[in-house]
């Protein structure tokens, strides 16, 4: 075979000081380099691709600056800390356009500098390419004369990392350093996977989300949504379902097909103008879905995410049904502790909070002091153990005691610490729906009893969060809490 590459014709860099123009840019050279990768692949099924390696890159953001910034200290993020070089590639612009030009747009106006817009060295490996209905090889494999690894590139590790996120990067000298907290094949690698584990598009997804461990709350949620689509009047504009099945607002009949088996982490999605509407996915029991889910929801940019679900009362003084919203967290659930240590205290945000407790009262008619009946505040412990009981309980009480825990499940610690550390903003409200140190567990009549009552009040006290939150916007929910010494401009 032919040592050699063929590439579409080269771009010029060009410097915009109008955002839109910029990101307008970023899709052309992507559109581009995407179709040409996709009409080689045809080829090469065909099997008329003409010997050699079918390269294209992805665009890519540059920024220079020689002086530091003089920048409102409110804002955590829209400027680069020190002078240097700066740049990061980016993947489907198109999908990210609203967010491309608000980060553009602060970072032009805070330093008073254009944006330089070009084709990266990176090469968009054929898999991030092609389209979710492009046909795979299977009908004549023996056929093709060609390895698709020599034809193609294919994703390479070295570019599908969390380096910059967890604070481990370090720039080569003269290298740029990072405008974006996650690279393109990063953000594609994400991409791909939230189709496969949610079976709706990642076009679908809202800037608020909830995470839920039981499937109660699925159901309540799209019966609330499908309500609302039914009144014709509302600000959400449709619904979607696995599938990517669409209920518009004023339609009775949804459109496309359901799958035949939901996915693993199914979600469902209250559509808001510019992505201010409501995400919901059930990521079932356990730390490592968790982890999974949340590690490729982050590359979305989300606002806020919050976790409703269920969750062991440590307490005597509380009673099945009672809210606890986490001020602090026991990780005990073990699958961040490579990337984040466990001695890094995860802070409560106070917007979050605020807004948790102010939508607590709101649906429950509780306020003030009285408000203390039906919700406590305090620390929530996640373990990776769902029986821990079985066990010599001894320790583990004693640690729980010593923690001044209140609460104890297997996801709020991992949903926290992750968006502490994917810097997006987080929060926690459970339901005490049994209390086995006490002996109170559920039986099934309870259970149904509780379910019934109890799943309603918390979905809508989580939706109401997410609301007060979206007024509020995006410059106060990215806290200066999420932020280290040495932070990329982009949120």
């Amino acid at each position: 075979m032919v040592d050699s590459n063929t590439t579409p014709p080269a771009f010029t860099a060009q410097t915009f000081n109008d955002p839109t123009k910029a990101v307008d840019r970023l899709i052309e050279i992507y559109d581009r380099n995407t179709r040409f990768l996709r009409s080689a692949f045809d080829q090469y099924l065909k099997g008329s691709l003409p010997f050699g390696r079918h390269r294209a890159f992805y665009p890519e953001i540059r920024f220079q600056s020689d002086t530091y910034a003089r920048v409102d200290s409110r804002l955590s993020y829209g400027h680069v800390n020190q002078p240097g070089k700066y740049s990061t590639t980016i993947t489907q612009p198109a999908l990210f356009r609203g967010y491309l030009r608000h980060q553009l747009q602060l970072l032009i106006e805070n330093h008073a500098l254009p944006i330089e817009v070009g084709e990266s060295d990176v090469p968009i490996p054929l898999h991030f390419a092609l389209n979710t209905s492009t046909p795979v090889v299977a009908d004549n494999p023996t056929e093709l004369s060609v390895s698709l690894r020599d034809a193609f590139d294919v994703p390479d590790i070295a570019h599908v990392n969390d380096y910059i996120v967890n604070g481990t990067y370090e720039p080569a000298q003269g290298e740029a350093i990072p405008l974006s907290p996650f690279p393109a094949q990063r953000i594609d690698y994400s991409l791909h996977r939230l189709m496969h584990y949610s079976a709706t598009d990642p076009a679908h997804f809202q800037n608020y989300v909830l995470f839920t461990n039981y499937q109660f709350y699925i159901d309540e949620f799209c019966r609330v949504a499908k309500d609302i689509m039914a009144t014709g009047d509302s600000q959400y504009s449709a619904f979607v379902e696995p599938g990517n099945v669409i209920t518009k607002l004023g339609e009775s009949h949804p459109q496309g097909k359901s799958p035949s088996q939901l996915p693993q982490m199914p979600a469902y999605h209250l559509v808001g103008h510019k992505g201010r509407g409501i995400t919901l996915i059930n990521i079932g029991v356990g730390p490592s879905n968790a982890k999974t889910i949340t590690d490729h929801v982050a590359v979305l940019r989300p606002h806020a995410w919050l976790m409703l679900g269920h969750c062991a009362g440590l307490r005597t003084s509380q009673a099945l049904g009672d809210y606890v919203l986490a001020h602090a967290y026991v990780r005990e659930d073990k699958v961040l502790d490579n990337d984040i240590p466990v001695w890094v205290p995860i802070p409560a945000l106070a917007e979050i909070q605020q807004a948790l407790e102010s939508a607590v009262a709101e649906v429950t008619g509780f306020s003030g002091y009285d408000l203390k009946r039906i919700m406590r505040t305090g620390t929530v412990a996640s373990v990776d153990n769902r029986n821990w009981e079985l066990q010599d309980q001894r320790e583990p009480v004693r640690r729980l005691s010593q923690s001044r825990a209140i609460a104890l499940d297997m996801e709020s610690a991992t949903i926290a610490a992750n968006g502490f550390r994917l810097r997006v903003p987080y929060g926690t409200l459970l339901c005490v729906s049994d209390k086995p140190l006490q002996g109170e567990l559920k039986l099934p009549g309870m259970a149904s009893k509780f379910y019934q009552d109890q799943v309603a009040q918390h979905l809508q006290i989580g939706i109401l969060a997410l609301e007060k939150l979206a007024k509020m916007g995006p410059e106060r929910l990215h806290s200066r809490k999420l932020r280290s010494f040495f932070e990329t401009a982009f949120q």
